[in-house]
């Protein structure tokens, strides 16, 4: 065998032997953070949205990305489609759901839910112009509009289209609240109904009109699937932890929640 064969094949064992860890000692294993791919609706502010350049914000996505520096994990922010987020859950597309989701019966039917962090009540808001009551959209003389899969959409379904006050072609649903508000400025619904948060940050930033709050006193958790018991306590203890420190009111505060 000639000298720079016989280098060749040394180089090739040594390049081996590092590759297999096998050289100065046992393997030094790698040590990475669980990875979590967190749920959210990107037009729920302040709890939950997209910023102009892209990147997930809000009072829920703080407060999962601390604590998920606080019990040693890392976070994925996914962006979905609300009416879907709980079967994109269960079919394993994310491992929770993080974005001012309301605890309710039929949702924990099919997941778990943190113990509860928040506690709102429904609004109803309309045009500047408008004149109309509270009193008249509970007894259905308005055109509503609300978004799909929201507590909102339930309440106007249970409570008014299903007692018969509201027919039901006077109630419209949309896959986001944005657009619910975008139908209301043009004159295509009467009214809006939802969370109370984040009905205020729009009449703040699009001057319409709060008619009145509907006390339904819901409170919002953390959806796990019931198998992933372990993640389940993780997020309690992570939720308590960050209601203990300075940065829960510190975000209260920057997100107008106090």
């Amino acid at each position: 065998m000639n000298a720079k064969l016989c280098a060749a094949l040394v180089a090739v064992v040594v390049l081996s032997l590092l590759a297999a860890g096998c050289m100065g000692g046992a393997e030094t294993p790698v040590s990475e953070k669980p990875l979590y791919i967190v749920g959210i609706d990107g037009d729920y502010k302040p709890f939950s949205y997209i910023e102009a350049d892209g990147s997930a914000a809000g009072f829920d996505v703080e407060s999962v990305r601390w604590i998920g520096e606080e019990m040693g994990f890392d976070v994925r922010i996914q962006p979905m489609a609300w009416d879907g987020i709980v079967t994109s859950l269960v079919t394993k597309k994310i491992d929770m759901v993080y974005s001012g989701m309301t605890i309710t019966p039929e949702r924990k039917e099919r997941v778990h839910f943190t113990e509860p962090y928040w506690i709102v009540n429904q609004a109803v808001a309309s045009r500047a112009d408008s004149d109309i009551t509270l009193d008249d959209v509970l007894a259905g003389k308005v055109l509503m509009g609300a978004q799909r899969g929201s507590t909102a959409a339930d309440y106007i379904q249970m409570n008014l289209i299903d007692t018969g006050l509201l027919p039901t072609n006077n109630f419209k649903q949309y896959e986001g609240f944005s657009l619910a508000v975008t139908d209301l400025e043009n004159k295509r619904v009467d009214a809006v109904m939802y969370d109370t948060p984040i009905v205020n940050e729009f009449i703040m930033e699009m001057g319409l009109r709060k008619v009145g709050i509907v006390e339904t006193n819901e409170e919002y958790g953390v959806a796990i699937r019931k198998e992933d018991t372990e993640l389940l306590t993780l997020m309690n203890e992570g939720i308590h932890r960050l209601q203990a420190s300075p940065k829960w009111e510190e975000l209260k505060v920057k997100y107008g929640l106090v």
